[in-house]
């Protein structure tokens, strides 16, 4: 079945939407407590109106103000939107209306930025726009994956089975986000403590040794006049590389975004690295099977569920990959044999590809397979620490031994002399 994920928002849903702020009331409810909160609505008599609903007497009712500085908003995460997701499939399963449970979702978020995201969406809902729809106009939160997936529920009346396959999902992708980071953090922080000891060296220690050696009035040797040499170029010209070092970070990271061709480059040279390349492989694998898994279970068609499945790879070289079996499928050829075509899936994920096509369960095939990269991903993950400590050891102290021996070859060659 084809599912929409965009729909047309009522006029007035919209401009409520754009228009709602947060008001900060207090007031009387049955039994005479004075209470006092906050809430989100088009205007003023928007919340006296739903205050009454609720029982409670408004007798102060103005616009919050807006803190200086931003007001501490804080960015969006995918962990935020993995907690939202579990969060409303739970109250869903419970049986809470879906109005109320994101307006209990919301109220109870820590982040300002989606509270303001979520009580957004809420009026969308209760203007009488599907969830599908609103979440759509979004789509730096919601991608096509979950708006398919939401859209899916809504149409077949299981709306909370659905949120917890996406909630399930999600923490998962997340879990391997986690794991991968902790991969690449450990390798990048060595090489940060390096080159800080080295700059550091550079800076405050060689040019003491270089009065020092200045004063005995003889050769140095070639490695400690080069060293010197270096020290001198970082003390003088340190702005300069600051600035150049910035300047290349930044033109690399605005390349990578904008730039496919050198995007190609640098995801397939990852996959290269020894270790860190093979973590990053298994764990675009595990991403491709869950999504592919999460959407296949939930109804969405093969040939649809893989243009989303693209980019949740995280991996230009495997979302190429994908693209070119779904062209492929539509055509009519198995998945299995189209992945067969492509030279970086492993002969496990094409048999068990295989076996769930033949067998009518290629979404349990898939998280199968999905569960063992996850593990493996794990695996990998937890012995990269102890891999990486005696190269840890090794490159540290090639280059801080490197430098301590170009300052103590002139003294030795000194103490030969006399």
């Amino acid at each position: 079945m084809a599912l929409a994920t965009t729909g047309k928002v009522k006029p007035k849903a919209k401009a409520q939407a754009e228009k709602a702020q947060v008001f900060a009331w207090e007031g009387m409810d049955r039994r005479g407590t004075r209470v006092k909160g906050e809430s989100r609505a088009p205007s003023i008599n928007a919340v006296r109106a739903d205050l009454r609903r609720q029982g409670v007497n408004p007798t102060k009712v103005k616009l919050k103000p807006k803190p200086l500085f931003g007001g501490g908003k804080k960015k969006i995460t995918s962990a935020d939107l993995a907690v939202f997701t579990r969060q409303l499939a739970t109250m869903m399963t419970a049986g809470v209306p879906l109005v109320q449970a994101f307006d209990i979702v919301a109220r109870g978020h820590e982040n300002p930025s989606m509270q303001d995201l979520l009580l957004s969406i809420k009026l969308d809902i209760e203007s009488g726009t599907g969830m599908a729809p609103a979440m759509a106009k979004y789509p730096i939160y919601f991608d096509d994956l979950v708006c398919n997936l939401v859209a899916a529920g809504e149409q077949a009346g299981v709306l909370d089975v659905l949120l917890d396959k996406i909630a399930t999902y999600k923490e998962k992708t997340e879990s391997i986000k986690g794991k991968v980071k902790k991969a690449l953090f450990y390798p990048a922080a060595v090489i940060a403590v390096a080159i800080v000891v080295t700059v550091v060296i550079l800076l405050f220690v060689i040019p003491q040794f270089k009065e020092l050696f200045t004063s005995f009035g003889a050769d140095l040797p070639a490695f400690t006049l080069m060293v010197i040499g270096l020290s001198d170029i970082v003390r003088e010209w340190w702005w300069v590389i600051l600035l150049g070092g910035g300047g290349v970070v930044y033109a690399i990271g605005y390349t990578f975004k904008r730039s496919r061709g050198f995007r190609q480059i640098v995801d397939r040279g990852v996959l290269k690295i020894p270790v860190i390349g093979g973590i990053l492989n298994k764990a675009a694998l595990a991403r491709f099977a869950r999504t592919l898994s999460t959407m296949f279970a939930a109804g969405v068609p093969l040939v649809e569920a893989l243009q989303s499945v693209s980019g949740a790879t995280g991996n230009i070289v495997y979302q190429d990959a994908v693209m070119k079996m779904r062209e492929e499928v539509a055509t009519g050829q198995s998945l299995q044999l189209a992945m067969r075509q492509r030279e970086i899936f492993p002969h496990m994920v094409i048999q068990m590809t295989a076996i769930g096509e033949e067998s009518g369960a290629l979404d349990n095939m898939l998280a199968k397979v999905a569960d063992f990269y996850e593990e493996q991903v794990d695996n990998a993950v937890d012995s990269l620490s102890s891999l990486l400590e005696p190269m840890i050891m090794v490159v540290i102290g090639g280059l801080v031994g490197s430098l301590v021996v170009a300052m103590y070859l002139p003294i030795f060659k000194l103490a030969a002399v006399v």
